[in-house]
């Protein structure tokens, strides 16, 4: 049981049906819940791409891409996380991230054939995750918190 509410006049983003809200209260958070979520997926894939920067041939060897290419990677999903931070070009970021998202799953489900979990918690489980959450940023442009000019 929940109280019906239209989220068309608070959100200014166009036109929603009605939603089934349980607790219409918290909506009043959703910026604070896109910028914290904009802040975990930076971090994770921040923390990558330093990682892919600070050593680029341990890394291309576990990843099996070229140094060169391994580099590139790092600084996409550096210059990407900063996006998400700032929100400088936040929807741009998260599809980028999106799309590398999709390029990790298909190169674990297509070519390292893990499964859903993999082996010792390697599969795509994790990465299927951070697809959502960058899915959800470009769809909703991310929240009203952003840096401004």
């Amino acid at each position: 049981m929940g109280f019906w509410s239209s989220l068309q006049p608070r959100s200014g983003r166009g036109s929603c049906s009605p939603v089934n809200v349980s607790f219409p209260e918290l909506l009043r958070f959703s910026d604070l819940a896109l910028l914290l979520l904009r802040l975990v997926v930076a971090i994770e894939f921040g923390a990558s791409g330093y990682y892919h920067l600070k050593d680029p041939v341990g890394r291309s060897k576990s990843i099996e891409l070229s140094p060169a290419a391994t580099v590139a990677l790092g600084l996409v999903e550096v210059l990407a996380s900063v996006a998400l931070v700032s929100g400088v070009f936040l929807q741009i970021g998260a599809l980028i991230l999106l799309l590398l998202g999709l390029g990790a799953m298909g190169k674990k489900i297509l070519q390292w054939k893990t499964g859903f979990w993999g082996k010792d918690g390697y599969g795509w489980h994790y990465d299927l995750m951070l697809f959502a959450m960058n899915l959800v940023v470009v769809s909703t442009g991310g929240g009203q918190l952003v840096l401004r000019s």
